[in-house]
């Protein structure tokens, strides 16, 4: 392999195996405001059993995200420093943004969540949390804002030519404003939203299953399951408006999310497929014709901008593209599927005895996780050969200098790391949910109480 090809992998799976962790500190840091704002409101012990339980979780995704998100920043610099001197003026405004208003605000308060039970008032500590929550989603914020000027730059100019050519900023507020920063901010924080109560229901379901600390299990169950549902609507009324940008801003990425060829022509939406870009047509397709077409323009026949439009190497990785963008759909559904049918048995009073629904339960925590990992493979590469849209092609933000053995190396060095770093963190996750809630927790004093049971 080139040194090009080496050094997107190796990014790649750097950002992938950090993107693990902040949705579950985003999603926990929802869970833990409003368990903890239910304890001030009722003082049911309970609900400050689940707030202890659920913060040793939370700050146990946080330390592994941090440890695994500081390497691409280095990443930056080693392997695309052509890119890194080209938007440095952008990308690290929008990171050092990130830095000041959101991971010092976050790691901040962190200490107060974790260390002030019982030595701060209960209402302070309630800030401390929705500090802690406020900051997880301001860094997401900011990285939301650097990635999506990537793919629809706005607010700057280009100084200087050639090699030393690099965007200066124009109008901060148009910079970060950008025409897909809302609507990706949106549909990056719905999945976030939903990979932390997931986790949750997941572990829940799990003592339900064994019959273990059955208050506190029918207690976290309840709040996850209504996040993840609230969650999964917005989630789907974000995903159509973030297409529909897509459409406007990136048109041959939404062609290529539905294989679609014509220079202008209806386009369908398909269920399922596969892209043979050498014939131009999706092969054992499903779709509804003109369906693209309809959710677009609110008309079957309205005509959608092709992949023919484009020059054959301005064109994503159409079946790859395709593939994790109908994955990521199909993911989707399914999780608004089983958090709404979780709701209704819930309702009715059967979900804690249906041993089925909740084994789906205790594997649902993956359900969001690959939703993102393939909702961000549908957006990266679905922008390819650029690295900012229409601007700079990826193959020339590369690096000068950079070898392909160096990068190999490190990619394994990485590998090898991250791989024990995981490791880590199964296992200190598996210990924290064998050794369960503490009785000790039920009252903010230590002392053992016995909480009311919830009705089923």
């Amino acid at each position: 392999m080139d040194v090009l090809i080496l050094s997107r992998i190796q990014f790649a799976f750097t950002i992938a195996f950090h993107y693990i962790y902040p949705p579950l500190s985003i999603g926990l840091g929802v869970i833990l405001v409003i368990i903890e704002g239910l304890w001030l409101a009722t003082r049911n012990p309970l609900y400050h059993q689940m707030a202890h339980f659920w913060t040793k979780v939370f700050a146990l995704t946080f330390a592994i995200g941090v440890a695994t998100g500081i390497v691409m920043e280095f990443e930056f610099g080693t392997n695309w420093a052509t890119y890194s001197r080209y938007v440095g003026d952008i990308f690290g405004s929008a990171l050092a943004a990130e830095g000041i208003f959101a991971f010092f605000l976050e790691s901040g308060f962190l200490a107060l969540l974790l260390f002030g039970w019982n030595k701060v008032g209960p209402k302070l500590h309630y800030f401390a949390t929705c500090m802690v929550c406020l900051g997880a989603h301001f860094s997401a914020v900011w990285i939301v804002v650097a990635n999506s000027w990537q793919q629809t730059p706005a607010g700057f100019h280009i100084v200087g030519e050639g090699m030393h050519a690099r965007a200066e900023i124009t109008d901060f507020w148009t910079m970060i404003f950008n025409p897909s920063m809302t609507q990706r901010l949106a549909h990056t924080v719905c999945g976030a939203w939903q990979a932390g109560a997931w986790l949750t229901v997941s572990i829940a379901a799990y003592y339900l299953l064994r019959r273990k600390h059955l208050d506190f299990a029918k207690g976290s169950i309840k709040v996850g399951l209504c996040v993840a549902a609230a969650a999964s609507l917005i989630q789907l009324w974000s995903g159509h408006d973030s297409a529909e940008g897509v459409g406007a801003n990136q048109p041959a990425k939404l062609a290529a999310f539905e294989g679609h060829y014509p220079v202008s022509a209806p386009a369908p939406l398909y269920l399922f497929g596969w892209v043979d870009n050498a014939h131009e047509k999706v092969r054992f397709g499903l779709g509804v014709p003109g369906g693209l077409s309809w959710l677009l323009h609110g008309d079957t026949q309205a005509p959608v901008t092709g992949l023919d439009s484009f020059a054959p190497g301005d064109r994503p990785p159409v079946n790859f593209v395709f593939q994790t963008y109908h994955g990521m759909i199909a993911i989707g559904f399914g999780l608004i599927a089983l958090a709404y049918f979780s709701l209704y048995m819930l309702w009715r009073g059967k979900l804690f005895e249906t041993r089925w629904l909740l084994f789906l339960l205790v594997l649902s925590v993956l359900g969001p996780q690959l939703a993102n990992q393939l909702g961000w493979f549908s957006a990266e590469v679905g922008r390819q050969p650029w690295i900012v849209y229409g601007l700079l092609r990826t193959s020339d933000a590369l690096s000068k200098t950079v070898r392909a053995d160096a990068v190999v190396a490190s990619l394994i060095l990485f590998s090898v790391v991250y791989a024990l770093l995981f490791a880590v963190f199964v296992y200190l996750l598996n210990h924290k949910i064998q050794h369960g809630p503490d009785e000790s927790d039920l009252h903010p004093a230590g002392k053992l109480a016995i909480p009311p049971p919830l009705e089923n």
